[in-house]
């Protein structure tokens, strides 16, 4: 506790490019960009497999492949190949650990809408994607928006591997500290990195209440 305490009442760690601030927007922006790349490949191809019930074998398999592959040992491959000083060494392992649960809750959140709800928008004259857009993703938009937050919390708590290639984020307060035994900025460091995915959670949380409609998450409910 007193090393948390000493870590933020530093003034020396609230400015500069060294500071707080500085390097909790370097990690949003590592984040919030890789999880913006992921929900663009990962959604639409949700959405299509789900309405059609194509490939849905193959994206368990992917799935279970990509969430497989290590962060960091896929992070330092992609450096030796694009050399270092590049954001995109670390948007592209971070993206690809946000794709398996977006891709999935989406898949999975289009298969599970009520078939007599499925029937009942054709049966009122509706056509593939206007049944896609205006029935079945509303009624899905609980679960798609679960797996962007499952998604967001873990890139947002593994985001800290850019600074083991010499990026920022508030992993350079995690890597510096242990490298010169400065327990201050470790543990401070660390703390961040966790209240910065709780806030994740919560953001998400507040996202989902005002973009869910009150009868979808009634119907939750009642199931």
């Amino acid at each position: 506790m007193n090393w948390l305490i000493e870590f933020f009442t530093d003034p020396a760690n609230w400015s500069g490019t060294y500071g707080i601030p500085h390097r909790l927007l370097e990690h949003l922006q590592f984040s919030v960009t890789a999880v913006l790349i992921a929900v663009l490949i990962a959604v639409p191809l949700g959405l299509l497999i789900g309405h059609t019930g194509r490939g849905a074998l193959a994206v368990v398999i992917s799935a279970n492949a990509a969430s497989a592959l290590p962060t960091l040992g896929l992070l330092v491959l992609i450096v030796l190949l694009v050399g270092p000083g590049s954001v995109l060494p670390v948007l592209i392992p971070l993206a690809l650990l946000a794709v398996p649960p977006i891709l999935v809750n989406t898949f999975e959140g289009i298969r599970g809408v009520d078939r007599d709800l499925r029937d009942a928008a054709y049966g009122m004259g509706l056509r593939g994607p206007q049944v896609l857009l205006r029935v079945l993703v509303p009624s899905a938009l609980p679960v798609i928006l679960l797996g962007i937050r499952l998604a967001a919390i873990q890139v947002v708590a593994t985001a800290t591997v850019a600074a083991f290639v010499g990026l920022g984020g508030l992993g350079r307060f995690i890597v510096d500290g242990l490298a010169t035994k400065n327990f201050p900025s470790t543990i401070g460091g660390a703390a961040l990195v966790a209240l910065a995915a709780v806030t994740t959670q919560g953001l998400f949380v507040l996202i989902e209440k005002v973009a869910v409609s009150p009868g979808v998450s009634r119907r939750l409910k009642v199931r």
